[in-house]
């Protein structure tokens, strides 16, 4: 890799570490405040899995020696809490509506998550820090975690927008 390569390739894992810090929190965030409901078990379970899928793109990171950026993360977690205070038709508490922007938010996350390893698959091939089985298995997480997300927003905006 040329010098200007690998630092789009730095530029880029920074980017997208710092987001992925923002879908982490916001997955947990999400999950709690869906205890006891429907979406519970899926919800925690895309949790634990976001934050794997983060621990996987710090280790590719350092494969390629790409440091965290402290202030695009410190600006994701500023953004993450300044999205709490969109407008839910409550002014206290957790709406239907809540339940609806946040999982397009997730989605959205996700869809991020997988162009990034789309990226890296046709890295892989050219560079032996990635391994191509290991993101081809990232990529099909990720493809299964939009589906069940595609699944449960379904089920929010009939429950929030339905009579």
């Amino acid at each position: 890799m040329t010098t200007t390569t690998i630092e789009y390739l730095e530029t880029y894992l920074q980017d997208h570490r710092a987001g992925a810090e923002m879908g982490s929190d916001l997955a947990r965030r999400l999950a709690d405040e869906n205890l006891g409901t429907a979406y519970e078990d899926f919800l925690l379970g895309l949790a634990q899995e976001i934050e794997q899928d983060v621990e996987k793109l710090e280790e590719i990171m350092e494969r390629f020696g790409v440091s965290r950026s402290i202030v695009k993360t410190a600006g994701a977690k500023v953004g993450e809490k300044i999205a709490r205070l969109k407008p839910n038709d409550q002014l206290t508490g957790y709406s239907p509506l809540s339940r609806v922007l946040e999982l397009e938010g997730l989605r959205s996350g996700v869809s991020g998550k997988l162009a990034l390893w789309d990226s890296l698959a046709q890295v892989a091939p050219h560079d032996p820090r990635l391994d191509e089985d290991e993101v081809a298995a990232l990529v099909a997480r990720a493809e299964r975690q939009l589906a069940g997300l595609r699944e449960h927003h379904a089920m929010a905006a009939r429950e929030a927008f339905v009579e």
